[in-house]
């Protein structure tokens, strides 16, 4: 993938790295009571850290904005960024630690439920955003969140949208938001949940998602993506309206890392200049294979394999188009 040709390139991502302990069981336990789990994994986590992790080895030139504690949680950030081709524009703050998540993952479905400290990533404030100034102009998309402090985050997409950058809004975890900020959205990419608090009704269908997607964009967001699970992602525009399915390559082991995998990789394919639906494509394919391996940073794929199951994936469509 080529990047953009001029002064902007590349992404710029906020928010934040925590260290992602992760709890394989049959079910959850109930208050007081204790459950023997089948399986564990430490490894590095964060929903602005794991979207720069599969933006970096989709092929993208990727900046992170963050903090960080001095500590071994912190040394694991360090590590895989170097690993994944991220430059890490980050704080380390001696006084407080790197933030942590625990995540229960369901031993024979793959679903989860996470709880998340931020840390010393939950310190990061407007003057933080402010400092990285000339990272998120000098970016030809911008990416945040929200398990950073609101006004971060809305500072980040306030530079962005003023410096003529395209902006990628997660509203994740599904929590209130000012009005304003979806004015500052080229892209809006709730997944079912998220969307269904936003506009306050369950998101069950094709149909649904589109009456969704209305209301986001008669709020102000340029292009709405609802992630749809194991269905796709439906992709709604005043110029289109469409579900792009998902792409399977093998068999689902943990969707932890889903909707960071997509947006890392649709980011990716937006900052190499692929149209919406294109890089809808490119995203789903990075989940598609990031959802059967165990972790969420770690089970990002690399740029060759997205771009090999795309192929095996519009090869498999023709097959059935010819046999039909």
């Amino acid at each position: 993938m080529e990047l953009l040709m001029g002064r902007k390139s590349g992404i710029s991502i906020l928010g934040i790295y925590v260290a992602d302990t992760a709890y394989l069981s049959k079910r959850m336990p109930e208050i007081g009571e204790t459950l023997l789990g089948s399986g564990f994994s430490l490894g590095p986590g964060g929903k602005g850290s794991n979207q720069a992790v599969a933006a970096g080895r989709a092929g993208a030139e990727t900046s992170f904005i963050s903090k960080i504690g001095k500590d071994p949680f912190g040394e694991m950030a360090l590590k895989i960024y170097a690993e994944s081709g991220v430059s890490p524009k980050l704080t380390i703050m001696d006084d407080t630690p790197t933030g942590a998540a625990f995540i229960f993952i369901n031993e024979e479905t793959g679903e989860n439920a996470i709880i998340v400290y931020p840390g010393a990533a939950g310190t990061i404030s407007v003057d933080d955003v402010e400092d990285q100034r000339e990272c998120i102009e000098s970016s030809s998309v911008f990416v945040t969140q929200l398990e950073q402090p609101l006004d971060a985050a809305q500072r980040g997409l306030e530079i962005a949208r003023s410096a003529k950058v395209r902006t990628v809004f997660n509203p994740a975890p599904a929590i209130d938001f000012p009005d304003a900020i979806y004015g500052l959205c080229d892209y809006i990419v709730p997944n079912e949940t998220e969307a269904e608090a936003m506009v306050g009704f369950a998101i069950s269908s094709e149909a649904d998602a589109k009456r969704a997607g209305d209301i986001l964009l008669a709020r102000g967001v340029g292009v709405a993506l609802i992630t749809l699970g194991e269905r796709g992602v439906y992709v709604h525009s005043r110029q289109t309206s469409t579900l792009v399915p998902s792409i399977a390559d093998s068999p689902v082991v943990d969707t932890a890392g889903a909707g960071d995998a997509f947006i890392g990789g649709f980011s990716a394919a937006l900052a190499a200049g692929k149209d919406d639906i294109a890089a809808a494509q490119f995203g789903c394919a990075t989940a598609g294979i990031a959802v059967t391996r165990r972790g969420t940073a770690p089970a990002m794929p690399d740029i060759k394999e997205i771009l090999d199951l795309l192929e095996k994936s519009a090869a498999a469509s023709a097959d059935e188009g010819h046999v039909q």
